[in-house]
């Protein structure tokens, strides 16, 4: 048996990335994490949270989606409030999927409602009371944001 003094490589030697710079991504992903190690173990608190305001509007809504984008949304008396084509609904499907997903990991119905909140401030957010899930639907883009504020006018 034979043994090499240089590794077997089939790439060129120009199109490898430099040993340094293997060597710095690892040094960066350690770095990231004793800060974030050093944050949780310190108790630091939470600073970049969206401002705290009154609700001013609220909805309960039921929401469904497929994978194409369609999406039908209910309200609480089950009337059909918007039944939404995949290029009208892609986003409120999207959430959609990830409420099931929530709701599967924590092993709730799928078919529960979900609650639409505006602030004072203009935010709106979007929180699931069967698995404590929420989301700030502003960090999502002014489009996506709209969606929801039509479904809660």
């Amino acid at each position: 048996m034979a043994s090499h003094a240089t590794p077997r490589i089939h790439a060129p030697a120009r199109d490898l990335v430099p040993r340094i710079m293997v060597r710095a991504m690892f040094g960066l992903v350690a770095l990231c994490l004793v800060i974030v190690s050093f944050a949780v173990w310190t108790g630091r608190p939470v600073t970049s949270t969206p401002p705290a305001s009154d609700v001013v509007a609220e909805r309960f809504l039921y929401l469904s989606g497929d994978l194409a984008g369609s999406a039908r949304v209910l309200d609480a008396t089950g009337t059909v409030i918007a039944d939404l084509t995949p290029q009208e609904g892609g986003f409120i499907a999207g959430v959609a999927r990830v409420l099931d997903r929530e709701r599967t990991k924590a092993r709730q119905p799928l078919d529960g409602p979900v609650r639409v909140v505006r602030t004072a401030n203009g935010r709106l957010a979007i929180f699931d009371p069967s698995t404590g899930w929420h989301a700030d639907l502003m960090g999502f883009g002014a489009d996506n944001a709209a969606a929801f504020a039509r479904l809660l006018d």
